[in-house]
């Protein structure tokens, strides 16, 4: 069984397929038909294309509702369980923030920019019905950014599935599920990023089956005064969270991996950590003092 290795760009980042086949051209044809669910799934939900569903469900805030179909309503679904699951920390309409941060410069905003700001984020005003959805103020946002990329590592691993592709692992920019172990019957090893040394790993974790996804504060970050400012804003006060450098989570699906990572990040050490214990998640993390977890299911 030979190893055949695809990589394409998608959401701003470059990614990677790789799956066991003996038939280099069945390969290529299900790594294919893998990359076009991704590109599908930017191209309806990036809030950088103009004619992507997020897109004219906030050109419409303010005013009527906008239709969705089922996967839409879906996805909102699943923003509603982490708006509860994190008692509010982890909200798809804080997307405005991005406004007052920026991490090109090295500058924080000030309390006066960020607060007509806030004033636009709520989940709760989010008026969603089976086949509609209303963002009631002028100026308020989706964003799928803390689930989109996850949840089409899930579909391109799903179309693989359906293909009858095996063994095989799906990495969008570090965050990937894995079909079944290597032929052999050994794991995937799976490297997680060094969230200070840059080119180095923190670990390297067997996985036979399941997602893993990471958060944490050095893909997009602002130094000031010696302080990091990274990109996971907590929605209720605006600021970057600074409780861990990084958070690893392994589980059934990369949508459920990617958003536990990013709500501990945003609950904080103690209650983030007690979190991930208390639904049972496997998880590696890495203390805002470089202190190390591991929890992790080691096999």
């Amino acid at each position: 069984m030979t190893l055949h290795r695809f990589t394409f760009r998608a959401m701003a980042a470059e990614n990677e397929i790789q799956l066991h086949c003996d038939d280099p051209s069945r390969a290529g044809d299900a790594a294919s038909r893998a990359i076009a669910e991704v590109q599908r799934i930017e191209a309806k939900y990036s809030r950088y294309r103009a004619a992507s569903v997020v897109s004219r469900i906030n050109a419409q805030a303010g005013a009527a509702p906008v239709a969705i179909d089922a996967e839409t309503h879906g996805l909102l679904a699943f923003a509603a369980a982490c708006h509860r699951q994190s008692d509010g920390a982890f909200d798809a309409t804080s997307g405005v923030l991005r406004r007052a941060w920026r991490f090109d410069v090295s500058r924080v905003p000030a309390d006066g920019e960020l607060a007509p700001l806030l004033a636009l984020i709520g989940w709760k005003r989010v008026e969603l019905t089976d086949d509609t959805v209303r963002l009631p103020l002028a100026g308020m946002e989706l964003d799928f950014g803390g689930f989109g990329k996850e949840y089409a590592v899930d579909r391109a691993a799903l179309v693989l599935n359906e293909l009858g592709v095996a063994s095989a692992l799906v990495n969008l920019a570090g965050d990937l599920t894995i079909l079944g172990s290597q032929p052999d019957g050994s794991p995937w090893r799976v490297g997680i990023r060094h969230p200070r040394r840059e080119d180095a790993l923190l670990a390297t974790l067997p996985v036979s089956s399941g997602a893993v996804a990471t958060s944490g504060d050095y893909e997009r970050f602002v130094e000031v005064d010696g302080v990091r400012h990274c990109h996971i804003l907590d929605p209720r006060s605006g600021r970057s969270v600074r409780s861990f450098q990084s958070v690893t989570v392994h589980a059934t699906s990369c949508l459920i991996a990617g958003s536990a990572s990013t709500i501990a990040m945003l609950k904080g050490e103690h209650d983030g950590l007690a979190w991930l214990d208390l639904l049972g998640l496997s998880y590696l993390c890495v203390r805002a003092n470089g202190d190390i977890v591991d929890r992790f299911a080691h096999s």
